[in-house]
């Protein structure tokens, strides 16, 4: 399966309901001869009834197909990814991002 990522312009932040959100790198990770996209952001819950908490995440869209290779009608670069299925590889790409980026496995998410 062939899915669509929307790169959008890095650290703009997305306003949600207790706070907000951002990416704030994106990582073209080698994996077992192929290239991975990952996106490294921040999200800070900062009006909440439950106190305050930001924290570092992860979302794996996949192994990548083409980098920026269209853009949508707003503009915006399109890359094609494929998603990672086979849990040995999520746990393997997930440990990697825990080493080098410091986030925590439940805040990984794949595609």
């Amino acid at each position: 399966m062939i899915l669509e990522y929307v790169h959008r312009k890095l650290g703009e932040e997305v306003t949600a309901l207790a706070g907000f959100y951002a990416i704030v790198k994106e990582l073209r990770l080698e994996h077992g001869g192929r290239e991975i996209l990952c996106l490294i952001g921040i999200c800070s819950v900062d009006s909440s009834c439950c106190g305050r908490r930001a924290f570092y995440y992860a979302i794996v869209p996949g192994y990548l197909l083409s980098w920026k290779s269209k853009e949508n009608a707003e503009g915006l670069p399109i890359s094609e990814v494929e998603p990672v299925t086979d849990e040995v590889t999520k746990r393997e790409i997930a440990a990697t991002l825990e080493e080098t980026e410091v986030i925590m496995k439940p805040n990984i998410e794949f595609w």
